[in-house]
């Protein structure tokens, strides 16, 4: 499976969990670092991408499309893993 489908099955996983209490998160790690953190609102399908960097505070972006907010991991991952190399 690719990084991406891998990133697109976690999303759909966060879209089924129980609504009823806190609102559902994932974390992206890349070499034991937290690239960014997704939280998902049930009340109106929309996700929150908060990216780290470690020399600013986080950014905060709303997703209406599980598509894009998956694209956008993906490439914060692999730009996280081109700064590692």
């Amino acid at each position: 499976m690719s990084q991406l489908m891998g990133i697109i099955q976690r999303l759909k996983t966060l879209q089924e969990q129980d609504q009823s209490g806190d609102v559902p998160s994932r974390f992206f790690e890349l070499n034991g670092i937290r690239v960014c953190q997704v939280k998902y609102f049930g009340t109106n399908d929309t996700f929150e991408l908060e990216v780290y960097d470690k020399d600013q505070k986080p950014q905060k972006y709303p997703f209406d499309n599980i598509d894009m907010t998956a694209i956008e991991i993906y490439e914060l991952l692999q730009e996280e893993n081109n700064n590692q190399a």
